[in-house]
């Protein structure tokens, strides 16, 4: 049986030396950034968002030395070394490009998705290259405990060659503000967490079918609502993500069943488990293996959550990337290839068809 002891739900911190200056000051930034990354050590020297009051709350918050009156001036300060953005996507290029300007910037984590178009999203990989920056891209669902564990897993070879894989979503998103101004939701915001995740599996699939309805509840106009995504892979696999954003009635006195639900089957066994966001619980997996586990189904535990603590490795990642000259796990390069994928799910529903990932150019 293959030891539960070897299982490595979360990273181990090889570098926490570069002083990192936080741009936003929201839920995301607020809430799990900076829970991570006071955990884990890493130093915090400044903070900066649109409005300096809100910024000056969450430095009070989290011990923060330094408020910047806007997001260029902290950019600007010589005094960091990676600019951690939690900005809209409209906004967001315009401050990456200042800071590949800046000459003691080493390092940027930007948010998902990285631009609202493909095209811009290559020009900034192209721009980032030119000037010998590090970009990496928060695709923080590749550190949620039970999909590192499920990675360890088929690399083990306790599930054999992988023939079926899901992702199953019923769950409302707290979609943002700045959402109201764009025709694209579900697949950029919520379902590029889990195409990202089937990449980060599976690696790149040939192809993509998507169908969308929209949401009733979603008061703005939106093209694409409750998202259905079948992907094929060279492998052979074939993957279900399923974005149910609906997911029943939200009223008082209703008791909604919202979860995110996942499962990969192969020659030799399956695994399954849960995301624990929306529930506020921590992830889970089982699995059961002809070869591993006699037959037997097994279940890890793990005390930290997706949210915050995958974010200690999605920063980890980035530090270690500058610090050993290795490119990062979450690289800008291998992002677009997530981009890509999304741009091809939209064009699978706006021409109803099944897409191939070729017809989209990323070079």
């Amino acid at each position: 049986m293959l030891a539960e002891t070897r299982f490595e739900p979360d990273v181990t911190v090889r570098t926490k030396d570069y002083r990192i200056g936080a741009v936003g000051a929201g839920m995301i930034m607020a809430e799990c950034h900076l829970a991570a990354y006071k955990e884990a050590g890493f130093p915090v020297v400044a903070i900066a968002s649109r409005t300096r009051a809100n910024a000056q709350k969450v430095a009070d918050r989290w011990g923060i030395p330094k408020v910047h009156d806007t997001p260029e001036a902290l950019i600007e300060d010589s005094g960091i070394d990676i600019v951690d953005l939690a900005y809209p996507p409209d906004q967001q290029p315009a401050l990456i490009r200042h800071a590949l300007k800046q000459k003691h910037i080493k390092g940027i984590l930007a948010q998902k998705p990285l631009a609202l178009s493909l095209e811009e999203a290559i020009k900034l990989r192209d721009e980032a290259k030119a000037a010998g920056k590090i970009l990496s891209v928060n695709q923080n669902m590749r550190y949620d405990q039970s999909m590192r564990v499920l990675k360890q897993i088929m690399g083990s070879g306790a599930l054999g060659d992988i023939v079926f894989a899901q992702i199953d979503m019923h769950a409302i998103p707290h979609w943002q503000g700045f959402l109201q101004d764009y025709d694209r939701l579900t697949l950029s915001n919520m379902s590029v967490h889990h195409l990202d995740v089937l990449r980060f599996l599976f690696g790149d699939p040939d192809e993509i079918t998507t169908l969308t309805r929209k949401d009733p509840r979603t008061t703005f106009d939106h093209s694409d609502g409750i998202t259905v995504s079948t992907l094929r892979f060279p492998s052979g696999v074939l993957a279900l993500s399923l974005e149910d954003v609906w997911s029943g009635p939200r009223q008082e006195g209703y008791k909604d069943d919202q979860h995110i639900d996942w499962r990969v089957e192969g020659t030799k066994g399956t695994a399954k488990g849960t995301i624990g966001w929306p529930t506020g619980a921590a992830s889970t997996l089982s699995y059961a293996s002809t070869t591993a586990t006699g037959g037997e189904w097994v279940t890890p535990t793990w005390e930290t959550m997706w949210f915050p603590h995958a974010f200690v490795g999605v920063m980890e990642q980035l530090q270690h990337a500058i610090a050993s000259g290795e490119a990062p796990a979450l690289s800008v390069a291998d992002n677009v290839r997530t981009m890509q994928l999304v741009e091809a799910g939209y064009r699978s529903i706006d021409e109803g068809r099944t897409v191939k990932l070729s017809e989209i150019s990323i070079n």
